[in-house]
This record gives C-alpha cells, structure tokens and sequence, in this order.
C-alpha cells in the first residue's frame, strides 16, 4: 500500500457549483497522494455546502456567508499546516501523481515559491491555448530552475510553497476574482522568489457553463489596470495601460471594467510600490508575447 503523500494540502473554491464541485472532489478523493483538502463554499445557494456535509465528509468545509471571491483562497490556506498547497476550482483537479512530483520538486529548489501545471481540456483531452506561452515564456530566471520561468500563473492550475504565499499576503483583498494572480506574483517575485512552468504536472479542466462572463471580464480588466498602476514604473504602466485599451472589444462590460478601474486609482495611488529592477524585467519580459496573446485577450 502507498503511504499518503503529507506535504501538499488542497485549497478549493466554489460559488453555487454543487454538480461541478461533487465531480472534482471525487477526483481529488482518488488521487494516491489522498491530499488533505479544504472547500471555501462561497456563500453558495444551491445546496453546495449541505451536498459537501452529506457526500464528502472527509473534506474540510468552511461555509462563508458571502461570496469572498480569491480571499476564499487565504481562508484556505490558512486552515493547512502542509509546506504546500496546490490550489484547485470546483470545474478542475489534478492528474494523479501530479502533486507528489510538485512536492518532490519544491523540496529540490527551496526559492521557488509557484510551479504552474500544464493545462488540459476537457472532454477531448486538448492542451489549452495557454500553455504554449507558459511553455515558451521568456521570462528569464535563474539558471537551473526545474522549468520556464514565469511573470504570473493560474491560480486553479499551480502549487504554491505556503510560507511565501502567507508571508506577501495572499490575494489582495481589493482585487476580487479575475486576473487576481498577477498582483500576488509580482509581489512574491519582489521578495526573492521564482515562479515556473513544469510540464510534469497535468490539471483537468471542465468549464463550468454557471459563470457570469460578464463580471468575469469587468473584473480582469479592472485589475488588470489596478495591477499596473499599483506595480510598474511609470513608463512600464503607460505601455501596458495602452495596449490594454486598445486590445478591448468595446461593450458594456469592458466599458465597466475600464471605469471601475479610474474608480479605484485614489487609493491605488495611496499603495503604489513600484518593483524593483530584478522582478519589473520579467513583466517587461512579457510585454512583446502580452501584444500578441491570443489566449489572453479581453473580449
């Protein structure tokens, strides 16, 4: 018999997904690892939370009342006493075996602080768009990293090392959900750490039909632009603000993301710290790749 692997709790998130949620604990359930996992039920009215109780009492449950959006992630977090923590949505879940090569990986590089997994489809099994830019990304970090380095990651696709995700903060409490992890990365890239690519790791990812697009993409665009203001030098926040604009297809939606965002520059202003030298150059990395992303435009 396999022994439990202890190193790598499970952090998930949901908002009324009661039938996505029950398939991706049964996941989660099967994997040799038998990862401790903690659900932040977002305030759901669907019956998630009892569903949780009643089918999956293994799980650590927290019932919030309302909807926390990423902050449901630091609550999490917060719960596991594990070095790391693998972060997971309620329409996604690890390959089997993914998170022990995670873990083996992290203990054999202790400055890297994020290791993002290849992402793939389902059903059909297709590799998502996305991960050919993480694969051939042109961040350049330290020699020997276990794979490409990185300027941000996909929270419900990455394990992170606990102790630097708690000791920048976590998610920040302004930003919601939608493009939140930009904002968390740069920070941990301030104080000293890497973020990388690793092609070993595999998340499955059905999405979910029971979303708001809408407030999805108002969202993405208004921290996108808190995130530049809030971390590049001026110039940098010029060039990014930009080409966000102009990448924009017009409607009500990015025209409210746009406006939320000039909303929020007084006390964006009021936090503003520029990145030092070493982590502004990977986001500059990025800049040629963020013009040209299909995969990552706001439409």
């Amino acid at each position: 018999m396999v022994s439990p692997d202890t190193r790598t709790g499970v952090v998930v998130i949901t908002h009324n997904r009661r039938t996505e949620l029950d398939r991706t604990l049964h996941r989660l359930r099967q994997l040799p690892e038998a990862p401790r996992v903690v659900v932040v039920d977002n305030g759901s009215a669907d019956g998630t939370a009892e569903t949780v109780r009643r089918d999956h009492p293994w799980v650590e449950l927290v019932a919030s009342r309302t909807n926390l959006g990423a902050l449901g992630r630091n609550v999490g977090v917060a719960r596991l006493d594990t070095p790391y923590v693998a972060f997971c949505d309620d329409d996604t879940w690890w390959e089997p075996g993914s998170l022990a090569r995670a873990a083996d990986v992290l203990d054999a590089h202790p400055d890297v602080a994020v290791l993002t997994a290849r992402i793939v489809v389902e059903p059909g099994g297709r590799e998502d768009p996305i991960v050919a830019e993480l694969r051939d990304s042109p961040v350049q970090g330290r020699p020997g990293l276990p794979g490409p380095a990185l300027g941000s990651f996909l929270a419900g696709a990455s394990v992170l090392r606990r102790d630097a995700f708690q000791a920048v903060g976590g998610f920040h409490p302004r930003l919601w959900l939608g493009g939140e992890e930009e904002l968390l990365a740069a920070d941990l890239a301030a104080a000293g750490w890497e973020l990388c690519y690793l092609e070993d790791l595999t998340v499955h990812h059905a999405a979910s039909r029971v979303r708001d697009s809408a407030k999805r993409l108002r969202d993405g665009v208004r921290n996108t632009l808190w995130f530049t203001w809030l971390r590049r030098p001026l110039p940098a926040a010029l060039r990014r603000t930009a080409v966000v604009l102009r990448q924009l297809r017009i409607s009500r939606a990015t025209a409210a993301g746009v406006l939320a965002a000039a909303r929020g520059l007084p006390w964006v202003l009021r936090e503003r710290r520029v990145l030092p030298a070493h982590a502004e150059a990977r986001f500059r990395a990025l800049e040629t790749d963020q013009r040209r992303s299909t995969a990552r435009r706001y439409e």
